[in-house]
């Protein structure tokens, strides 16, 4: 369990409110609409209606004794980037902050922030990829080179052994799992044999699972 201070509480930062309820996250909720702080309070520790902006109430919270401090406003740059650098200054131990634009992100890491997020971006990069194919049934960004992707076994690859089809020593792919009906199956070895009725999760280089599967 994690303690977790989220500022910005638009449809982005109720999204991650709720995940980390249902993460058993401890978690301190900031905006300054009343009816946006009232939306979560099913799902966080505390509420506070406040202007983050505020230094002052900053510091009242101690931000050092939370594990992650979350910026997720969207609609306020100027805002965004005064609460990033006050957070970094009051000694946040990690402070995540979101970005729209390149520009914006390289602000932010100049005044603060230890990572940043891109949620318009990363939805549009995995709506691009998910729907461009037929046999991409998901899609997880790892970093700028590496992604797992979960998708459909190949037609010339049913009724093989993982070992038969070497692709980790021809592309240097990893079959990680096998899902069938939902449930995920780990205990993947060289002598497991592929079958249509279920999907691989693959871990590798963007441009190797690009050639691998023709994408």
């Amino acid at each position: 369990m994690k303690s977790i201070l989220l500022i910005g509480l638009g449809r982005f930062g109720r999204h991650i409110a709720i995940k980390l309820h249902e993460l058993n996250h401890q978690v301190m909720a900031v905006d300054k609409q009343e009816d946006r702080v009232e939306a979560v309070l099913p799902y966080v520790t505390n509420g506070q209606i406040a202007d983050g902006t505020n230094a002052e109430f900053l510091r009242s919270l101690g931000v050092r004794d939370f594990d992650v401090c979350i910026v997720a406003i969207g609609d306020d740059f100027q805002s965004s980037l005064e609460i990033t650098s006050f957070l970094k200054e009051l000694g946040a131990k990690k402070v995540v902050s979101r970005a729209a634009r390149g520009v914006q992100a390289k602000f932010l890491l100049r005044n603060g922030a230890d990572e940043i997020v891109y949620p318009e971006k990363q939805l549009a990069d995995w709506t691009a990829i998910r729907y461009s194919s037929d046999h991409i049934f998901d899609y997880i960004e790892l970093d700028n080179d590496h992604a797992i992707f979960e998708i459909s076994v190949p037609q010339s690859w049913i009724g093989k052994t993982v070992g038969q089809i070497d692709i980790r020593k021809k592309y240097n792919i990893n079959i990680m799992a096998l899902k069938t009906g939902g449930k995920l199956d780990m205990n993947v070895s060289s002598d497991t044999r592929l079958n249509d009725t279920s999907t691989m999760l693959v871990l590798g280089d963007m441009k190797s699972i690009h050639k691998c599967f023709r994408l």
